[in-house]
This record gives C-alpha cells, sequence and structure tokens, in this order.
C-alpha cells in the first residue's frame, strides 16, 4: 500500500527540494547570465549592452593575468597535493603504530575553515619568516603563489590521503602477491598494479584538486589580498574586485562577464580531466 502511494504522489516528496534548488540555483544562474549582457548597478536598474562586458574582459589586464596566474597556482598545487597525499597514504598503509593518530592529524586542517586558514598561515609567513619585519608575502607575486602553494597544500592534503587510502585498501591482496610471486619489485607491484588499480580515486582527486584551485578565494583575500598591486590575484578575486570594488556601472556587468567566463573555462577543463583519468581506469 505504501509503496502504491509513493509512486503515485512522488512529484510531492521531490517537490520542496525541486522547488529550493530551483529558487536558490537555476534562477540565480539564468539571471546571472543574462546580467552578463547589461550595464546595471542594481538588479532593478539593468541596461542591454549585448557583448561589450564580454570585449572589456579582454581589455583588462589584470584578468589575463589573474587566468595565467590561476593556471599555474592550479597546476602546481593539484600536482603537488595529489602526489603528497599519494606518498603518504602509501605510508599509512603500511601498517605502522599510530596509523588512525596520524590520519586523523593529517585531515583536520581541512576542518578549519578557509578565512581562517589565510590568516593563520598570513601570521606564520609573514611574522615568523621574515627578518626585515616587512609583510613578506606582499613583496612579490612570487612571495603570495608559494604562500598559497603551503595553504592549500597544508589544508587539503588529510583529505585526498583518505581517499587515496580508501582506494589502496580495495587493491585485492592477490594481485599484490602475485605480482610478488613473479619477481616484481616494490616499486614495480606500485606502478604496475596499485597505481593502474586506484585510478578511480586519482581521478576523483583531481577533479576536487582542479576545481578547488580554480575556485579559490578566502585563502586568496586573507593571505594576500591579491597584493602586491593586484599581482597576486587568483581569478576569482579578480572577479570580486571587479565587480565590488572599482567604481561605475560598467565595471558590474563586465565583473558578471568575467564570472560566466570563469565558469566556461572551470567546466571545459574538469571535463577534459575526467574524460582522460577516466580512460585509464582499469576495468575489472
Amino acid at each position: 500500500m505504501i509503496g502504491k502511494m509513493t509512486k503515485r504522489y512522488w512529484p510531492i516528496f521531490i517537490l520542496p527540494t525541486f522547488a529550493a534548488f530551483a529558487i536558490g540555483f537555476v534562477w540565480p544562474f539564468i539571471w546571472g547570465i543574462y546580467l552578463s549582457f547589461c550595464k546595471f548597478t542594481t538588479v532593478n536598474n539593468v541596461k542591454f549592452v549585448g557583448f561589450t562586458n564580454y570585449k572589456n574582459i579582454f581589455i583588462d589586464d589584470t584578468f589575463s593575468h589573474a587566468f595565467w596566474y590561476t593556471v599555474r597556482f592550479t597546476f602546481m598545487s593539484s600536482l603537488l597535493i595529489n602526489l603528497l597525499a599519494f606518498m603518504v597514504a602509501l605510508l599509512l598503509t603500511k601498517g605502522i603504530k599510530g596509523t588512525n593518530i596520524f590520519r586523523t592529524v593529517f585531515f583536520m586542517p581541512n576542518l578549519i575553515g578557509g578565512i581562517v586558514l589565510g590568516y593563520i598561515w598570513q601570521t606564520i609567513l609573514n611574522g615568523v619568516l621574515s627578518a626585515t619585519g616587512q609583510q613578506l608575502l606582499q613583496l612579490s607575486e612570487k612571495n603570495g603563489f608559494w604562500g598559497m602553494i603551503i595553504l592549500l597544500c597544508w589544508q587539503q592534503i588529510g583529505y585526498m590521503m583518505i581517499i587515496y587510502i580508501a582506494g589502496l585498501n580495495n587493491v585485492s591482496p592477490d594481485y599484490i602477491e602475485a605480482a610478488k610471486i613473479d619477481g616484481a619489485t616494490d616499486f614495480q607491484t606500485l606502478i604496475k598494479i596499485k597505481v593502474p588499480m586506484i585510478m578511480p580515486s586519482i581521478t576523483i582527486c583531481t577533479f576536487l584538486t582542479l576545481t578547488n584551485g580554480f575556485k579559490m578565494f578566502d585563502q586568496n583575500i586573507s593571505l594576500t589580498a591579491g597584493e602586491p598591486a593586484k599581482n597576486s590575484q587568483l581569478l576569482a578575486l579578480n572577479i570580486y574586485d571587479t565587480f565590488y570594488a572599482r567604481s561605475g556601472a560598467q565595471w558590474k556587468g563586465i565583473g558578471q562577464a568575467k564570472a560566466v567566463v570563469f565558469f566556461l573555462i572551470v567546466v571545459v577543463i574538469s571535463l577534459i580531466q575526467l574524460k582522460f583519468t577516466r580512460s585509464k581506469e582499469v576495468q575489472e
């Protein structure tokens, strides 16, 4: 009886969730795309200007700089996070004493908010590492770049480590035993057996680190605030700065257009990455 009623009235059960999704995401997303073609100060004072905002994006040197800065940052942070997380996961699946404690310690930074992490590492890097008393991170974009790399690695390695540990624990011991019988070394077993078998974990972790790198905002604004001279702005902070920190109605439309372009960039890169890594997964 209950099953029949569920099948009959299922639209009623999904209506609240669907309404919340439509109101909180779908409608703002569609409206945001429309605003990217407009000049406006508020959503009630909108003037359609066509592709003018998109043309002005490429005139703004800060956007092109932020784009390539974000690409370099995302590539380097994703590489280091995944490599270090995998190495830690390998170590913690060796059955050493205190494994659970180490897992907890490595995972804890992921529980701290990005803004708080940014100010913590700003204090550490500016206060401890700067012997001159100057703001070390604001001296050059290179300092800001590596400061954010250190912060993001410290925050995310523990989370990715958990995913890699789950993947390594799912590798069948029979494969490992067969490799040993055939005379494979530990390194050969790692490259030929373990890595191909945990490709689903690699796919997930690569996707998360790429998207997190491109989307990073709160750590950027709290750690460097884009200094010096906006040279350490990542794309998300550059869009925020364009929309809120520049005076003039035209800048809100340009900021909205930047957000749409930013969205498309992240989607395209994520789809390419997913297609590439999934093609390497072993089909059992």
